[in-house]
């Protein structure tokens, strides 16, 4: 069954003054303010796209990972991914480059290098957003055990 998930932007002015917000239809975030500035500068208490793609990434992969482990018989007792995407100039417009995943974890049972193994092929195939920006922004992964 296919699930469709809604989210909507409001923008008034410019792109350099101007400012907006962005909503979720589930309410489960509440709405928050976007600015060029806040992408490109400084936040300032508002989000940009590419945090808010950093924060989708991070927990797809946290899920897909947990997933994962769980099958390969070492089931999580805790991790934390945190997710940088990297925006900046390429050519005469604005891109993002760069996904660089960093998770710790306590998973008991297995070794860091297998722990290491099994959060690249685990994000890259079980993440959704994972494959989304598969071939368009480069992935990385740092894996550590607890």
């Amino acid at each position: 069954m296919a699930m469709i998930r809604k989210a909507s932007a409001h923008w008034q002015g410019d792109l350099m003054s101007g400012k907006g917000t962005v909503g979720f239809e589930s309410k489960a975030l509440p709405e928050v303010p976007i600015s060029w500035r806040a992408r490109a500068e400084a936040a300032e208490g508002k989000t940009s796209p590419e945090e808010l793609l950093a924060g989708a990434h991070a927990a797809c992969f946290a899920m897909a990972l947990s997933h994962g482990l769980a099958k390969a018989g070492t089931p999580v007792e805790h991790l934390q991914v945190q997710a940088e995407a990297t925006f900046e100039k390429v050519g005469d417009g604005f891109k993002v480059t760069r996904m660089h995943l960093t998770v710790a974890a306590k998973v008991p049972g297995v070794d860091a290098a297998k722990f290491a193994e099994l959060a690249r092929t685990t994000g890259e195939k079980g993440c959704p957003i994972s494959q989304a920006l598969a071939g368009n922004v480069a992935i990385s992964v740092t894996a550590r055990l607890e």
